[in-house]
C-alpha cells in the first residue's frame, strides 16, 4: 500500500506519494486558494485523485493543515486559513474519497519528519517550529509526537511575545487577540513590524535581500526580528528545554538567524550557559507533506494535536 500525504501550506498544496520503502514516487504542487473552502478541498482531492489515477494502487491519507481538528467536533479550529475554520474538511475528505483520511497539524508533520531522519535525528526531544506565513509548532519525544487534550501542543505563536520592548508592535492577530508571537515573528509580521517601524511596506523578501546586500535600515530590521525570535524561543527553552531546535517555514531560509538569536537568546534562558542547537529544516518546505504521509500510515485514523 502506498503512503499519500499533503502539505496544505498557505500559498501552496503539495502531494508526495512514498512506497513502503519510504522510495517517493509522486510529488505534485498546486497553489492554494485562499478564501475559499470549496476551493481548498477541490484543489485536494484533484492531487488526490490525480496521483491515485496514475500509480494505480491502495494509498493510506495523511494531510498536515496550518490550523487543527477539534477533538469535540471535528471541525477545523485555529487556521490562519480562516476559510478552513469550522468546517468538516476531514469527513468530506473521507465522503468523496471513500476512505480514512488523517488530519493533524502543519508543525506537527515537520517536527515528525525532522526528528525521523532530519535535523532533530538522533535527539531525544525535538521542538520544531514553522515560521512562515504563520507561526506553528511540533514536539517530539523519543520518535514520538506529544499531543494533549485540546490539540494544541506547540502552539507558540499565540502566545504574547516574552520580555516585549516598546518598539514592538502589538498587531491584531486573526485568532482574535491581539500582540500574538505569529503577529511580528512570521514572515508576514516582518513585513508589518518593518512597516511600523519605517513606514515603508515590503515584503520580507525584500527586506532580507537589501539587509544581504548591506543596507543599514534592513538590517536593523532584520536584527529587531531575531532579538524578538530569540526571546520567543527562549520561553520555549526555559519551559520545555528541548534538546534541539528546528526551523522551518520561509523564515528557516534567512541565514542569519542561525548566528544571531543563539547568541542573544542567553540574556533570557534561565541557565548558566545554553547550548541548545537551533537548526534548519533538513528537508525544508518537503517536511511537512513527508510527515504528513508517514502519520497517514501509521496512524488509527483519529486526529492530533
Amino acid at each position: 500500500m502506498l503512503q499519500f500525504g499533503i502539505d496544505l501550506g498557505g500559498t501552496k498544496t503539495e502531494i508526495i506519494a512514498l512506497d513502503q520503502s519510504g522510495k517517493e514516487l509522486l510529488r505534485r504542487r498546486k497553489p492554494t486558494p485562499r478564501d475559499s473552502y470549496d476551493a481548498i478541498l477541490n484543489n485536494i482531492l484533484s492531487l488526490v485523485n490525480d496521483a491515485a489515477s496514475e500509480l494505480a494502487q491502495s494509498y493510506t491519507l495523511g494531510l498536515g493543515i496550518p490550523g487543527a481538528l477539534s477533538y469535540q467536533t471535528g471541525l477545523v479550529k485555529n487556521a490562519n486559513t480562516t476559510c478552513l475554520i469550522g468546517e468538516d474538511l476531514k469527513g468530506d475528505l473521507e465522503r468523496a474519497l471513500k476512505q480514512p483520511v488523517v488530519i493533524t497539524n502543519d508543525a506537527d508533520c515537520l517536527a515528525l519528519s525532522e526528528a525521523t531522519d532530519g535535523a532533530g535525528a538522533g535527539f531525544p526531544s525535538v521542538f520544531a517550529v514553522i515560521v512562515g506565513t504563520g507561526c506553528g509548532g511540533g514536539w517530539v519525544v523519543r520518535g514520538s509526537l506529544v499531543s494533549g487534550p485540546n490539540a494544541i501542543t506547540g502552539e507558540w505563536g499565540h502566545n504574547p511575545l516574552p520580555w516585549r520592548e516598546d518598539s514592538d508592535a502589538v498587531l491584531n492577530c486573526y485568532c482574535g487577540l491581539s500582540g500574538c508571537q505569529e503577529t511580528i515573528l512570521s514572515g508576514t509580521g516582518i513585513r508589518l513590524q518593518a512597516r511600523e517601524e519605517t513606514g515603508k511596506d515590503q515584503p520580507a523578501e525584500v527586506w532580507v535581500a537589501a539587509a544581504e546586500a548591506g543596507d543599514e535600515e534592513a538590517k536593523g530590521v532584520l536584527f529587531r526580528h531575531h532579538r524578538r525570535l530569540a526571546k520567543a524561543l527562549a520561553a520555549v527553552i526555559n519551559l520545555m528545554d528541548p534538546h534541539v531546535i528546528v526551523l522551518g517555514g520561509g523564515v528557516s531560509n534567512i541565514a542569519s538567524v542561525y548566528d544571531v538569536v543563539p547568541q542573544l537568546w542567553q540574556e533570557w534562558v534561565f541557565s548558566d550557559s545554553v547550548i541548545t542547537p537551533l537548526k534548519k529544516s533538513v528537508h525544508g518546505d518537503s517536511s511537512g507533506v513527508r510527515g504528513a504521509a508517514w502519520l497517514g500510515a501509521q496512524a488509527d485514523y483519529s486526529s492530533t494535536g
